[in-house]
């Protein structure tokens, strides 16, 4: 797929912005292994293949394990993950979908179970901001090292 254009370039300013939201999404004192899992969930509902190549490399980096990511698309059937986890990824699918029936007043007493309001601030941010990834990525057809690799 032939990149669209270079949104950094074309657009720097706004770019610097959302990168500095980025920053502070990562910043924020949720754990990394959370926000790694719950980006890739993000991505794979997004489609968005440069984020879900990214997200997986980044989370194997930081010691993920193999199984636990090729697992997180069926997560609600697999037992390795903890009820936090859990909790984060309905959180995510809601989020991510919100044009299908909102975020529930059940789900939100669930999530608020393992994350205190200001961590599910947090984890809402870290949603909107991995779905503007997604949406510049999948909009614009953004080049990935497997897309850089297979055209050379």
């Amino acid at each position: 797929m032939k990149q669209r254009l270079q949104f950094f370039a074309k657009a720097p300013e706004i770019m610097k912005a959302v990168s500095a939201l980025n920053k502070a999404v990562e910043e924020c004192g949720l754990e990394a292994s959370l926000l790694h899992l719950i980006k890739l969930r993000a991505s794979q509902i997004n489609g968005c293949s440069y984020c879900v190549e990214m997200h997986s490399r980044e989370a194997r980096h930081d010691g993920e394990t193999e199984q636990r990511l090729y697992l997180v698309s069926a997560w609600k059937e697999s037992p390795l993950y903890s009820e936090r986890e859990r909790a984060a990824f309905a959180w995510t699918e809601a989020v991510t979908m919100i044009a299908d029936g909102g975020v529930s007043d059940a789900l939100y007493a669930e999530t608020l179970e393992h994350f205190s309001e200001e961590e599910l601030v947090k984890l809402t941010v870290a949603m909107g901001m991995i779905n503007t990834w997604n949406r510049l990525c999948v909009s614009f057809h953004a080049m990935h090292p497997v897309s850089a690799a297979i055209a050379a």
